[in-house]
């Protein structure tokens, strides 16, 4: 479980997030949802620790995350996986070097052990016999795939996951939001998906957040988002309908 009480970020005079409060559930897929601007990517940012924020609680659990000691927070940080947008897999190195960088960076697991965990990664990711590939050789939602090997390859309790179907085409997206809700369920992770695809709300959307101008304006179900009468959020929905539709998506 991650919560959030009462979180407030200011960048000079513009305030991004205003007042926000929301508890995130274990086991579940809950997204965050908004025009572009609205402050739900500044939100994933701040729980995860990539900005600090000016008031309000940040807890892990039983731990209040932006009150703790470097220290304290680096113990956290083993325990999430980040999927960033457009999979942020290096170059230069091989899969299985990728998927190994966090066991090298947080782990004292022998070679053996650091082999064998990233094989059984890639193996759930449906991405067996990749080992020695390089991303250039590998399609987008290959490289997704791998991207969602290496953030769970510390066994996390927390997934982050920024516009994981960035770049892909629907059929493959789909498969990366299964993906997630999959691995979700079966680790019981607390899994943060930053999104603007309907798609995937109303395929994975357990629980979902729509945050408007810097405030959570709606909180509910991908079920219950068909029957709002929060305006804001069904001009939203409809916008993201009719743009799919108009590019043929």
């Amino acid at each position: 479980m991650i919560e959030v009480k009462n979180l407030s970020k200011q960048f000079e005079e513009n305030l991004v997030l205003d007042n926000v409060s929301v508890r995130f559930e274990q086991g579940k897929t809950n997204l965050i949802i908004g025009q572009s601007g609205s402050g739900k990517t500044v939100l994933l940012k701040s729980i995860v620790g990539l900005h600090s924020v000016d008031s309000g609680e940040i807890w892990f659990d039983d731990r209040l995350y932006n009150k703790l000691s470097f220290k304290e927070k680096k113990e956290i940080r083993k325990e999430i996986g980040m999927l960033f947008q457009g999979a942020a897999l290096f170059d230069s190195s091989t899969v299985e070097e990728n998927v190994m960088l966090p066991l090298d960076f947080f782990t004292q697991m022998s070679s053996a052990q650091k082999l064998e965990r990233v094989n059984f990664c890639l193996n759930r990711v449906n991405m067996d016999k990749t080992n020695a590939l390089y991303p250039s050789e590998l399609s987008g939602g290959m490289k997704k795939r791998v991207a969602i090997a290496r953030a769970i390859a510390l066994n996390p309790k927390y997934l982050f996951c920024d516009e994981p179907n960035s770049g892909l085409d629907p059929k493959t997206g789909i498969l990366i939001d299964n993906l997630i809700k999959e691995i979700t369920e079966e680790f019981n992770i607390t899994t943060i998906v930053n999104t603007h695809d309907m798609n995937s709300v109303l395929e994975i959307g357990d629980k979902v957040v729509f945050i408007y101008n810097g405030k959570k304006l709606w909180e509910g179900t991908n079920a219950e988002i068909m029957t709002t009468d929060c305006i804001e959020l069904n001009e939203f929905v409809f916008a993201t309908t009719l743009a799919k539709k108009l590019i043929g998506g």
